[in-house]
């Protein structure tokens, strides 16, 4: 189970990467605008806050992989400390911007979350 646990931390930390490539450097190219099906001159306006949302996702990629190679107990709090934040942001996002984000992030999160929990 430990493993596992594991394995869901690491694939939600190459999530919240992704993200972060996607919303800091892609935005204004096809990968970044079709995510919200922005035109050019939306995505343009809108680049400044998506980079600033993909340095956050970035934050919480390196807290989760910070919990994957810190040793226990520091380890498992900073799992689930950042996998609690992953699940509140995308909790909050599916609220405020797209229901989208409770699947591709909370629930992603909301999983890993449960196996940390468990593995303990």
């Amino acid at each position: 189970m430990q493993t596992f646990a594991q394995v869901l931390v690491g694939l939600v930390a190459v999530l919240h990467g992704y993200i972060l490539v996607l919303e800091m450097f892609l935005w204004e190219r096809r990968p970044g605008r079709g995510l919200h099906g922005f035109d050019a001159g939306m995505a343009r306006a809108t680049a400044p806050l998506a980079a600033n949302q993909g340095l956050y996702n970035g934050f919480l990629a390196a807290g989760l992989v910070w919990g994957l190679v810190a040793d226990d107990p520091t380890g498992f709090r900073a799992q689930v400390f950042f996998l609690v934040c992953v699940v509140v942001a995308g909790l909050y996002g599916a609220v405020t911007a797209n229901r989208r984000i409770l699947f591709a992030q909370a629930l992603p999160g909301a999983l890993a979350l449960a196996a940390v929990l468990a593995a303990r």
